[in-house]
């Protein structure tokens, strides 16, 4: 089979075998590289794909593989900047399929050159730590991103403060920015209202004329605008019948909406109704605090070009992802208190004494003794001599199952933690899982006494 013919029957296999959501993101834009006899070479847009191809979709690619080819290959993913560094022989598909349209783009000027988008280029979707508490945004995020204007518009993306909804948005900016020719604005609330209040301000006349046209141009001709936390647009009922304004403007004429919040649309009880309402128009997508696994990958992440990576340990590790549950700001402030007392102290090795010491006084002291959901895993882990990784893997066998069952009923009854949030830190499993262990466990102590003692004994150790 030619090597053309192959890939385009790949992707159309596997626009057959997920979602055309899926497909728009992970699949459209792949390019075939190269073939040998054991190595398909494949390019990738950014970062972020060679993760998500290689967690969640190798098992339909392979079978795709062997389908077309007859047996299995190792892929490589690798970025249009990895092929250069790399000066990998490149033998580019000349095929319409495969061809991005936005090449052409590159080669028109920018509109408007002196624009300033009020981006931070710094953050973009290959520098976002993908999980499970936040894969919906990102993949919604992507979607907008690749394709503005078509679909979930506006993208209304929601969630507790500190957990990247700025850090996505920036992301879907920069994105558009630097592969089209798109007018991007990113504001906050904050700023829009200040600047329309301005106007009151001004001398009647001319000049609030001219501000009043300037502020217009500037909100309502662009093709993406970037609002970062509505909830603050209170107290002035003239800057939400602007805001009103500017939305109805834009979505009319076909340009793309982001709006981020800390709370979703229907709890944004001090906006009116009419812009409530259009905030649901599109795709609201909330994000959920990062669970014990994206916290590690975090701090994985952003010690990874620092001068301590070669002497932090894993126990270190997981201390600082259970001495920030719930706050990336946090994560990232604790790490930098630790950047600093170690250029201070210098010592040869960062042991998990060493880091308690260093960031006593920016986390809490106690975060071992309060009845926290890690907290528990780690006692009824140490108790049934398993480890914390196995309550939160796909194993089954009844030496882990039922420890699980055990942990997720404790965590229920101990901890003011959702069922959701439960979930989550045991590897991702949903709601109805916690509530079937849960019920498992209270049916079985009616008439065990042996599980009766041992709970008593693990809320002993609590």
């Amino acid at each position: 089979m030619e090597t053309h013919d192959f890939f385009t029957k790949f992707l159309t296999l596997m626009s057959e075998k997920v979602s055309a959501g899926s497909y728009s993101v992970w699949f459209s834009n792949l390019k075939l590289v190269s073939i040998t006899d054991s190595e398909i070479i494949v390019q990738v847009p950014l970062q972020a794909h060679k993760t998500l191809l290689k967690q969640q979709y190798m098992d339909i690619i392979d079978e795709a593989t062997i389908t077309l080819l007859g047996k299995s290959y190792n892929y490589t993913f690798l970025t249009a900047d990895e092929l250069n560094e790399n000066n990998t022989v490149t033998q580019f598909l000349d095929n319409d399929d495969n061809h991005d349209h936005n090449d052409d783009i590159h080669n028109n000027e920018k509109n408007d050159l002196e624009w300033d988008t009020n981006l931070n280029p710094s953050m973009n979707f290959d520098n976002f730590i993908i999980g499970e508490s936040n894969r919906l945004a990102f993949v919604s995020a992507m979607n907008v991103a690749q394709s503005p204007s078509t679909i979930n518009n506006p993208l209304f993306i929601y969630g507790r403060s500190g957990i990247g909804k700025t850090h996505l948005m920036y992301a879907i900016g920069n994105y558009i920015y630097e592969n089209s020719n798109k007018k991007v604005l990113y504001t906050t609330s904050n700023d829009f209202r200040d600047e329309y209040v301005e106007i009151s301000k001004k001398e009647k006349g001319k000049e609030t004329i001219e501000y009043a046209n300037k502020f217009k141009n500037k909100y309502r001709n662009v093709d993406v605008l970037l609002v970062d936390d509505i909830q603050f647009l209170v107290g002035n009922e003239g800057t939400q019948q602007e805001f009103f304004h500017t939305f109805e403007a834009l979505y009319k004429a076909n340009k793309q909406i982001i709006i981020s919040s800390d709370r979703s649309p229907d709890d944004l009880k001090k906006i009116e109704d009419r812009l409530r309402s259009r905030f649901t128009w599109g795709l609201p997508v909330d994000i959920y605090p990062p669970d014990f696994t994206l916290r590690c990958d975090i701090i994985k992440q952003h010690l990874e070009n620092t001068s301590i990576k070669g002497k932090i340990n894993k126990d270190v590790i997981e201390y600082i992802a259970n001495a920030c549950p719930n706050d990336v700001r946090h994560i990232i402030g604790t790490i930098n208190r630790l950047l600093a007392y170690t250029a201070m102290m210098r010592p040869k090795v960062i042991n998990l004494d060493f880091a308690i010491e260093a960031i006593k006084d920016y986390v809490s002291t106690n975060i071992y003794q309060e009845n926290t959901i890690s907290h528990i895993q780690k006692v009824v882990a140490d108790f049934y001599k398993i480890t914390v990784d196995d309550l939160k893997s796909k194993k089954r066998s009844n030496n882990i199952a039922w420890p699980r069952h055990i942990a997720m009923y404790l965590c229920r009854i101990e901890t003011e933690e959702n069922l959701l949030k439960i979930g989550q830190e045991f590897g991702g499993r949903d709601h109805s899982t916690v509530i079937a262990s849960c019920d498992k466990i209270k049916a079985e102590l009616i008439t065990n006494e042996t599980l009766n003692d041992t709970i008593k004994e693990i809320k002993a150790k609590l």
